[in-house]
């Protein structure tokens, strides 16, 4: 006597199976942060470990350690609170906070007095990191050897670009530079930013911020959007590629990577020569 299998959808005696269907992750439109919970979590390049990025009140990434603390093992320049999708420095009067990665990474040395328990941490992480190296899940950066003579005909590796009336310092080339928007199959889009209208190449003043000494009348390298339009500027500012940019509802699944351009901070990043070509996009096979 051979079995009869149940049929699709049912049990084996016959009964409806009840199936879940996944629900798709949506932002609302008033959420400061248009990033999914699955684009904020990643690896330290360094140690391997899982991180948590997020947006800071100041447009600039942080990676935050993925589990809440008690405020009582973490010292009070090192606890942070999440509002909105956006973190903000300190405590938010509650028993527990977060703490940033760096504070806990095994690969950089303490920034702060740790106590009992974030030593703790730091060494289950040292040990995770450990088996990552030994599984081959992690391969270590080798030392990066400075080569100032080599010719750069391609651009800087970290532009800066102003646009919105602003200059940030972009994360990566203009070439590399990809769209942050979450396609219908709930993968990241593969199309390149720099798609359009270009921007163009000028040789602009470094001029200080608010608050900070004069700097010398030095002219640096700016990847100028300005002539552009509103939209195409925002385009830019939310790191999205055209088709995208039209579709607000659609979320992120990564950080769009432009940090305030500080002249003091970032003067390794100042150029005071013009780029010998215009960057292009990079075809994609």
């Amino acid at each position: 006597m051979c079995p009869t299998p149940a049929p699709d959808g049912r049990h084996w005696d016959g009964s409806p199976r009840a199936l879940r269907r996944p629900r798709p992750l949506r932002v609302t439109t008033t959420s400061p942060s248009h990033l999914l919970r699955t684009g904020q979590t990643g690896r330290c390049r360094h140690c391997g470990n899982r991180i948590d990025l997020y947006p800071r009140s100041d447009q600039r990434p942080i990676a935050l350690h993925p589990a809440e603390l008690t405020v009582t093992d973490v010292p009070e320049s090192c606890r942070w609170h999440l509002s909105g999708g956006i973190a903000y420095p300190h405590g938010d009067n509650s028993a527990w906070c977060r703490i940033p990665h760096a504070v806990l990474c095994p690969h950089r040395t303490p920034t702060c007095q740790a106590g009992p328990r974030l030593e703790a941490i730091r060494r289950q992480l040292a040990v995770r990191t450990r088996r990552l190296i030994d599984t081959g899940a992690l391969t270590p950066a080798p030392p990066v050897t400075p080569q100032p003579d080599a010719p750069k005909t391609d651009g800087p590796d970290r532009p800066v670009v102003q646009l919105l009336l602003c200059r940030y310092l972009a994360q990566q080339r203009l070439e590399d530079l990809r769209c942050v928007a979450q396609t219908r199959h709930r993968h990241r889009c593969p199309h390149p930013v720099l798609a359009g209208p270009a921007g163009r190449w000028k040789l602009l003043p470094t001029t200080a911020q608010h608050g900070q000494l004069a700097l010398p009348d030095v002219l640096m390298a700016v990847y100028d959007l300005g002539h552009l339009s509103y939209g195409e500027q925002l385009r830019w500012r939310t790191q999205r590629c055209p088709a995208h940019a039209t579709a607000p509802g659609a979320a992120d699944l990564a950080l769009a990577y432009w940090e305030p351009f500080d002249p003091l901070l970032h003067a390794a990043h100042i150029h005071t020569r013009l780029p010998h070509s215009s960057p292009r996009p990079r075809q994609r096979g």
